[in-house]
């Protein structure tokens, strides 16, 4: 049955719903709504008037919930919101509502696949445990407000910035979490930096050499008593101009003649990178090859890669003042003050991504031939 007018009654059809694919609203009545999405994906929505404000209840997907069923669903959430109840208020108390340490877990393990690096995950999970379980972690979700996350900030805001701002990040996600999950309507740990002292800002930035003693850091490595493989990765990762992640996770199947093609997976734009490769690169992987154990990396340590710290302890002990990272400042600070390669060029080489999205879209070129020019320079400089 339909009714004429604004607001129609039993307007849709399951053959309908099943059929339909043009993205948009479609209205049944009672507030009812088929939402297709551009994917093609549907969904039921009621749009219903709550204490003055207007909602829009996510009755669920069009694939597992029947044209019958929602009708019914709307009409319920109806009869609840005549009779001064709240159908959302309803829904949570039919739940349990997990603690603040149990959203927390949850959250992780959701995460947890998506960290390409298991440490970083780790300690994600590790700055709650010490900072703010102590305090909010058997509160429930729906009940931590923004005194709660205050209590939890104000001793480490300004004795542990960067620490404090990472916990008040990682509360911020799990009650994103809880908002879609819909224990909740509110992030206070959003709004919370008014309320906060205000930090100086402090960029760190990674320790560098001068590029003018990179030959002689170079040299100093070649001529130590570390491991074999790891001096030849540490000479490759200076000379490619590469992270040190990357350098370590290099495989045989990345090298294609002269050139090093790096998948999008292992590069932090998560962006594909070729490198051109000079001859003393090729050189180097001539010599490794020697320790070739059939694992695919480059540079193996007993079938594993180096450890994310055999660069940092070599540099550290052999008193050479800056950290893996610091290689790429001193060759950025060498392009600029002592060749005249255009700044697009020397930003490939670093694998940044220059220009804004427009601009980016008309790049055809990741510049290759001229890069290869500039590495060649580099690698007789740094081995001069």
């Amino acid at each position: 049955m339909k009714r004429k007018g604004r607001h129609p009654v039993n307007a849709l059809t399951a053959l309908k719903v099943r059929r339909e694919s043009k993205q948009g609203f479609y209205a049944d009545g009672n507030g009812l709504y088929l939402k297709v999405d551009k994917n093609g994906a549907k969904r039921w929505i009621q749009r219903i008037v709550i204490n003055g404000k207007r909602r829009d209840l996510g009755l669920g997907s069009a694939l597992i919930i029947s044209l019958a069923d929602a009708r019914l669903n709307a009409i319920k959430n109806k009869q609840i919101v005549l009779s001064g109840g709240d159908p959302l208020e309803e829904k949570r108390q039919k739940r349990k509502i997990p603690t603040f340490k149990e959203a927390s877990y949850l959250v992780y393990e959701i995460y947890k696949p998506t960290w390409t690096n298991k440490k970083h995950g780790q300690q994600w999970i590790n700055t709650l445990e010490n900072y703010a379980f102590g305090s909010i972690g058997n509160k429930q979700i729906d009940k931590i407000n923004s005194a709660d996350i205050l209590n939890v900030l104000t001793p480490i805001w300004t004795a542990k910035p960067e620490t404090a701002n990472r916990v008040r990040q990682r509360i911020g996600v799990v009650l994103k979490w809880a908002i879609g999950n819909d224990y909740r309507k509110d992030n206070p740990a959003v709004a919370i930096l008014e309320a906060l002292p205000k930090k100086d800002k402090q960029v760190t930035h990674h320790k560098a050499l001068p590029y003018q003693d990179v030959p002689k850091a170079i040299k100093t490595i070649k001529n130590s008593n570390a491991m074999d493989i790891t001096k030849l990765a540490f000479e490759f990762l200076i000379l490619t101009n590469v992270r040190s992640g990357v350098a370590r996770k290099a495989l045989w199947a990345d090298i294609k003649e002269d050139k090093w093609e790096i998948p999008a997976d292992r590069m932090k734009a998560k962006k594909a990178h070729r490198v051109p490769l000079s001859q003393r690169c090729l050189d180097i992987l001539s010599i490794a090859m020697r320790h070739n154990d059939g694992s695919g990396l480059i540079f193996p340590n007993k079938g594993k890669r180096l450890s994310d710290v055999a660069f940092s302890k070599l540099l550290k002990s052999l008193n050479i003042d800056c950290v893996p990272h610091g290689f790429r400042t001193s060759f950025r600070m060498w392009s600029i003050e002592k060749t005249n390669y255009p700044n697009q060029v020397c930003e490939f080489a670093m694998a940044h991504v220059v220009g804004d999205a427009a601009e980016r879209a008309y790049q055809r070129s990741d510049l290759f031939e001229k890069r290869r020019e500039l590495m060649n320079a580099w690698s007789r400089y740094a081995l001069s």
